[in-house]
């Protein structure tokens, strides 16, 4: 089990990893040894997440949710691959934790009469600039 919230868990068996070559960091390694981690995490399909959370995750990943609806995570800053499978996972959480966390309704706020005459005196202001720049009379 993989703890993003005190309420909220996911279950190990739904993320797949596969290990890739990575183009960074490792020397002549990194030929030969597959260090980068693709994390996938199918969000469509989860168990452990709720329907709230699922929506909310989809609309913040973005692009990096394909069109099934899995989430891939590519991970390649390290040159071992305990340390870039950490990384992937680390960072799966950070986004659900994201998801999970309600947007803050918008409280409805009116303006002040200060700031009103501002804006209204602003208006003016630039509307008089305006005019300043119109057709200049020809002296012929």
């Amino acid at each position: 089990m993989i703890h993003v919230t005190l309420n909220l868990s996911l279950d190990e068996d739904e993320i797949e990893e596969r290990f890739i070559r990575a183009s960074g960091p490792g020397g002549q390694n990194v030929n030969k040894v597959a260090t980068a981690v693709q994390l996938r995490f199918d969000v469509a399909g989860s168990r452990s997440l709720p329907e709230e959370v699922r929506t909310r995750l989809r609309r913040l990943a973005g692009r990096r949710i394909n069109t099934r609806g899995v989430f891939i995570i590519e991970a390649q800053r390290f040159r071992t691959r305990e340390r870039n499978r950490r990384d992937a996972r680390e960072r799966l959480v950070r986004w659900i934790r994201r998801a999970a966390q309600p947007p803050v309704p918008r409280v409805a706020t009116r303006p002040s009469s200060a700031e009103r005459k501002r804006r209204l005196e602003d208006k003016r202001r630039r509307g008089a600039a305006k005019r300043l720049r119109g057709a200049v009379a020809s002296e012929d």
